[in-house]
């Protein structure tokens, strides 16, 4: 579960970005976190992460509360979350089963369990037969789609994925959207946190709607807000 309580974030620079936050994310949820450029989305992952930490309120992710979590506990607390970057941020030099086994052995998983784990995880996004694959020979769905895989290997409970179909034509990213759906369907809670508006509109979550740092809409298909144009 998530939780956010009251919280604020107030960078060095003076920017408010984050000004009394408060919101539930229950276990198995799908919500959509959407806002333009500066509503404060980047910085309410960054605070999902442990990346940064909250100027005031609290903030629990999974069991751990990021107001008191120490050094140690903080790589615990990041297995519990798989995140999704727009721009894959794959290893181009080594293959689609090197660049998921890398993820594993960075947490100490055994040869065995990565064996076992990175062909689950490759057919479930549709992928088995693509693991001696390089990323510059994959499109790039199929590029996003080995940085989902990447994001599950470790059997996260929770994805984050930091808009995912930024770099997709509309037809890709409809299914990048699905694919997400499914595995949320599997147990995950999945946060997607996006501009896309009209790419939204067409799945029936909870929509959590930000504008310079507030919530300002949380429900299912109703933003009625932010004013501004979505970036």
């Amino acid at each position: 579960m998530i939780r956010f309580t009251d919280v604020e974030k107030r960078y060095d620079n003076g920017v408010d970005a984050l000004r009394g936050i408060s919101m539930s994310i229950e276990d198995g949820e799908f919500v959509f976190l959407v806002g333009h450029s500066g509503s404060g989305k980047s910085t309410i992952i960054k605070t999902l992460t442990g990346e940064v930490l909250p100027t005031a309120g609290r903030v629990m992710v999974n069991g751990f509360s990021l107001n008191k979590i120490s050094e140690r506990q903080i790589p615990l607390m990041r297995r519990t979350i798989g995140v999704i970057f727009q721009d894959f941020r794959l290893i181009e030099t080594k293959n689609v089963y090197e660049n998921l086994s890398f993820a594993m052995r960075a947490v100490g998983a055994s040869p065995k369990a990565i064996k076992q784990r990175i062909p689950y995880v490759l057919d479930l996004v549709g992928l088995a037969g693509r693991s001696r694959r390089f990323p510059h020979e994959l499109s790039g769905g199929e590029q996003q789609r080995v940085a989902i895989a990447r994001a599950l290997v470790n059997n996260p409970t929770t994805i984050v994925a930091d808009e995912p179909t930024g770099n997709l034509d509309p037809a890709r990213s409809y299914e990048i959207m699905q694919l997400l759906e499914r595995i949320n369907r599997l147990g995950t809670t999945v946060l997607v946190v996006t501009h896309e508006l009209d790419l939204v509109k067409r799945f029936h979550k909870r929509i959590i709607v930000l504008e310079r740092g507030r919530i300002v809409s949380d429900g299912k298909e109703r933003p009625i807000r932010p004013v501004h144009r979505w970036e």
